[in-house]
């Protein structure tokens, strides 16, 4: 029976034999007996057709992601890690050998070696120890602000015209007291005139506009949109040992918001495909883009967003850019982008609800037939470590499915102290770069100075009454009354010229030249 088994084992690693370079995932179990010979693998050079990795909490789905993240370091690929839960700091760190550990090594066949990895601490703006990152409004675009404010596609297709009307005069859009202003002087007096020229928008979907946006700027929207923006090519650095650089982002003052951090993450891989040359063939990806609760960027998103994800992900792939969707269930994630994913690491699965049995047998038919396995079971009956795997193997084919006990990562399997973080995002290079806010002039500011600069009506006649008291406004009342006088609608209608270039966007409204 263990000569039989062993041979299973085998006829399954043969499935996952490669010629170059690969990552190491764990060894073969076939009836509970784990073989240290039979490997499991994904060739380096097809980590940009994708992947997936998912599981219940607490099955080793974290574990797995850190193991993968420090052998794509070692082997010189740049990393972009969502640490959600803050506990992939330890990566930074060498690893600490234990009982545990030693067996773990031993059924993978693996020569364990405590290792760290330069890491780079990143949050989304606010107050973390990590470098505060940001993005403005003009380069974040109308779709994805969409998704962050949870819009329907009404309320999208008139953020679009919102957005279109600010590029069209070239008012920059830097962070959401911005968008608030233009917003406020559209649905204004003096701007219904503006209003009805984009398309008629509705003042009272504005107005819902305005209110989320609000919403947002109160959850702490307002410490993320600004400057200085992040470029992501800062996302492509190797270290001066040869080794990729792991960027961890970590939710900071936005936990409250997680849509906007998986949404944001959406952003950097769009940019990315923006930006990037077209690679083709590549023996290794330029970077492996780990995007952690994955099934916030699709819960209720708009068809337009959900389209523009199966593009942007099919797409990025000739740049070189290999991404892997992580999540608790693998029907988190629309058919038409499962579908594009060339690797599955699937831990354990619970089948506590009629909605867990049914996306259990869901999960069971996107996988090859094996007669090894029954997959049901299997999927249910996995350890903590251990994952249901098939990736595509160098020449495009779907590998055998293979039940493997997974590698132990080498860097800590802990979070390090805020000391530690401190200490390390204010010796990286980027934190003179993104560590202080920026608040440069903007349209506000340039349009109420153009004024300024205006000369002075004549005086009134000398027995004409006196003119009524000016009552004070609020700022946003004022920036209204801004852009609502004739002066600044004559400035607006040139400002393509004087200002500079129209700006055009991308696949996913962002922000191009």
């Amino acid at each position: 029976m263990a000569e039989n088994t062993a041979s299973a084992a085998q006829q399954i690693a043969a499935g996952y034999a490669t010629e170059g370079a690969a990552l190491e995932l764990g060894s073969v179990v076939i009836d509970g007996v784990v073989d240290p010979t039979a490997k499991v693998r994904i060739p380096f050079a097809t980590l940009n057709r994708h992947g997936l990795v998912a599981g219940a909490t607490g099955t080793g789905k974290t574990k797995t992601l850190q193991g993968l993240a420090g052998q794509l370091s070692d082997a010189g690929v740049p990393v972009l890690l969502a640490d959600v839960k803050g506990d992939l700091s330890g990566m930074a760190q060498a690893g600490q050998s234990n009982p545990k550990v030693e067996q773990r090594a031993k059924d993978t066949g693996d020569d364990w070696t405590p290792t760290a990895y330069p890491v780079e601490f990143l949050s989304l703006g606010g107050t973390s120890s990590a470098v505060p990152i940001r993005a403005t409004l003009t380069q974040f675009g109308p779709i994805l602000l969409s998704k962050v404010l949870s819009l329907n596609d009404t309320q999208e297709s008139t953020l679009g015209l919102i957005f279109h009307w600010a590029d069209q005069q070239q008012l920059p859009l830097l962070d959401t007291k911005d968008l608030r202003a233009v917003i406020q002087h559209l649905t204004s007096d003096e701007g219904k005139a503006d209003l009805k020229g984009i398309g008629g928008v509705s003042s009272a979907t504005a107005g819902v506009i305005l209110r989320a946006l609000v919403n947002l700027e109160a959850a702490g929207g307002e410490d993320f949109f600004g400057e200085p923006e992040f470029v992501p090519a800062d996302l492509l650095r190797v270290g001066p040992d040869g080794k990729g650089i792991v960027s961890l982002l970590e939710l900071a003052d936005q936990a409250a918001n997680p849509r906007l951090f998986s949404t944001f993450l959406m952003w950097l891989l769009a940019e990315l495909y923006e930006e990037l040359p077209e690679a083709g063939d590549l023996d290794k990806p330029k970077l492996v883009f780990f995007f952690d609760e994955a099934h916030l960027l699709f819960t209720d998103a708009s068809k337009a967003f959900l389209e523009r994800i199966e593009q942007t992900v099919k797409l990025v792939r000739s740049k070189g850019v290999g991404v892997f969707f992580c999540t608790q269930l693998p029907t988190d994630i629309p058919n038409a982008v499962l579908s594009q994913l060339g690797a599955r690491v699937q831990h354990a699965l619970r089948a506590f609800t009629p909605e867990d049995q049914t996306a259990l047998k869901k999960t069971v038919k996107t996988y090859p037939n094996t007669k090894n396995y029954d997959m049901e079971e299997a999927l249910t009956s996995l350890g903590t470590g251990e994952a249901i795997v098939t990736v595509l193997s160098e020449t495009g084919a779907p590998t055998p499915v293979a039940w493997s006990r997974m590698r132990a990562p080498r860097s800590l399997m802990a979070a390090i102290g805020v000391e530690a973080v401190t200490a390390a995002a204010k010796a990286s290079p980027l934190f003179g770069k993104y560590g202080t806010t920026v608040d440069r002039e903007s349209a506000y500011e340039k349009l109420t100075a153009k004024i300024a600069e205006a000369p002075a009506p004549p005086p009134p006649p000398a027995d004409a009454p006196p003119p009524p008291p000016r009552r004070e406004r609020e700022a946003p009342s004022m920036v209204s009354e801004v852009l609502g006088s004739p002066m600044v609608k004559s400035f607006l209608r040139s400002a393509g010229t004087a200002l500079g270039r129209e700006i055009t966007r991308g696949l996913f409204g962002t922000r191009r030249r």
